[in-house]
């Protein structure tokens, strides 16, 4: 059984001091945040992918309409507000006075459509309201009109979700750009501008602070609500061949925040008395992601023949540990604790190997090879993927298993062609807790197919549950929905389940006002 040893263990730490740091020099200027990223940026487009690490990137650089608060709660942020009429069929928004592009021209209502458009293409959620949306339109420089066929009480939360992929306002010209090709210009409006000429992927990613930002007047602070107050002139990401490097960097102070340590490595920074860990409550729920346009995993059988052979406790000891209350396993594809979490289904991941290299062998496989690509930079990914890799063999499929940087998976998994022509059989990830919370937003039970999250699922049974959840009246219905919808996912298997971890953020004592440990926001930080 591979466990804890498919990865860097704690022992990695001890060396940490022997192992050649940054090439970071003490900044001379108190206002430069040193911040390590959860991996490379491999698309710097946030329409285009749900990639945390491309998610991060935007907010420094974009804005939105609405921000969503500690208490999920969508509150006006380039809005000042918004009405309602015509029995919820007519939203008006109205845009905040003042707002800039980062090249110095004004945030007009039609950029604002654009950018929403855009958006909707590629978002689960998005898709939903655009299917609801008979018109969208600027009526003059500061207000965007939805005039809608279906009711639509969500519309402030889809515009201010904080999953990905976010509804980030972008210049009509960048907006324009095809939702399904990535965008070239950088221009926002949020209180970053991004310096592309010093940037240089693989290594490090520069933030300026945008002078022109104009932060809400008024409202409580609360991750992506009120007023967004810069306190830094520049951030600079760097990216770290490994966890040990990094944990060296931040305790030497050589970095000032580390988005996602991995558990391993927490022992020894609990002990330094200079640095802050922060844990995440909400959790992550780890996934891997079929490919379901090509052989071999557009065959059902196959897929429920690998999810029998799942045993969730091994892939999250192996990523997250054994530390008591680090994850949970038993599962499904909404977060447990959650309105509707559900235990329907989870029984028919077993974790019986043998079983499962029968019904391999009986599900009509004939032995094409299984790309599963691989994230070395990313450990709570890469375990996933080692653990997989391991399973995968033992119940007789042809593993090829190719390894790569987080930043490289990113990019082939858009590839819709097959295996041997660019392509891939699964990948692995997690998704935050918010962005599989209930069915509107849980990208991992859709099958809306070629419009779907990577992998192209198409279930109508899927999408059926989907639709009865946003009509139902009540949240008992929604419920019901909810578990039938993941009773289906269970029979058709559009993803693996693999469990719930939970991280921690590490940062310097000197730095506070961190709103959210494990989603890096630059706003209301500072260094005392």
């Amino acid at each position: 059984m591979l466990r804890r040893n498919l990865m860097h263990g704690a022992a990695a730490l001890g060396a940490a001091s022997a192992l050649p740091r940054f090439a970071i020099a003490q900044p001379a200027n108190a206002r430069v945040m040193r911040f390590i990223p959860q991996s490379d940026i491999g698309v710097l487009d946030p329409h285009f992918t749900t990639a945390y690490v491309t998610r991060n990137h935007g907010l420094l650089v974009w804005d939105t309409l609405y921000g969503v608060d500690s208490q999920f709660r969508p509150q006006p942020q380039m809005v000042e507000g918004h009405t309602v009429e015509e029995d919820g069929k007519r939203w008006t928004l109205k845009l905040r006075p003042g707002l800039k592009w980062h090249d110095g021209t004004p945030v007009l209502a039609r950029d604002c459509v654009a950018s929403i458009k855009r958006w909707q293409k590629r978002d689960a959620i998005g898709q939903e309201l655009m299917a609801r949306t008979d018109e969208l339109l600027a009526t003059d420089d500061r207000t965007i009109v939805f005039r809608l066929n279906k009711a639509f009480p969500l519309l402030p939360d889809a515009l201010g979700k904080i999953g990905s992929a976010m509804p980030f306002m972008m210049p009509e010209r960048v907006a324009n750009t095809d939702a399904f090709t990535q965008i070239t210009d950088y221009t926002g409006s949020g209180p970053f501008r991004f310096n592309n000429t010093e940037s240089v992927r693989g290594s490090r990613f520069i933030y300026e602070r945008f002078a022109d930002y104009v932060p809400r007047p008024s409202g409580e602070v609360s991750w992506l609500a009120g007023p967004k107050v810069v306190n830094f002139d520049r951030v600079e990401w760097r990216v770290t061949p490994d966890g040990a490097t990094a944990a060296a960097a931040l305790q030497a102070g050589e970095v000032d925040w580390w988005e996602n340590p991995p558990n391993d490595l927490l022992p020894p920074m609990r002990r330094n008395r200079d640095i802050t860990l922060d844990r995440d409550t909400l959790g992550l729920l780890g996934f891997g992601r079929f490919n379901h346009l090509h052989a071999p995993f557009n065959n059902p059988k196959l897929r429920q023949a690998v999810l029998g052979a799942i045993s969730q406790a091994d892939f999250m000891t192996a990523a997250w540990g054994e530390e008591r209350g680090a994850w949970a396993d038993k599962v499904g594809f909404f977060p447990p604790n959650t309105p509707f979490a559900t235990d329907a289904g989870v029984g028919a991941m077993t974790g019986n190997i043998e079983k499962a290299k029968r019904d391999v062998a009986a599900s009509g496989y004939k032995g094409e090879p299984v790309v599963l690509l691989g994230a070395t930079d990313f450990p709570i990914i890469n375990a996933l993927c080692l653990v997989a890799a391991d399973v995968f063999k033992r119940i007789g499929l042809n593993v090829d298993y190719v390894a790569s940087d987080w930043g490289t998976v990113v990019q082939r998994r858009g590839n819709r062609e097959a295996a041997d022509k660019g392509g891939w059989s699964i990948f692995f990830t997690y998704w935050s807790a918010f962005d599989c919370i209930n069915p509107a937003v849980n990208q991992t039970v859709r099958g809306n197919g070629a419009a779907g999250w990577f992998g192209w699922a198409t279930s109508p049974a899927l999408e059926a549950q989907r639709t009865a959840w946003f009509d139902a009246p009540a949240l008992p219905v929604q419920q019901a929905a909810a578990r039938r919808q993941q009773e289906i996912a269970f029979e058709e298997v559009p993803t693996l389940p693999l469990g719930q971890g939970f991280g921690s953020g590490a940062y310097r004592k000197s730095i506070t006002g961190v709103l959210n440990p494990t989603v890096p926001m630059f706003w209301n930080v500072r260094r005392t």
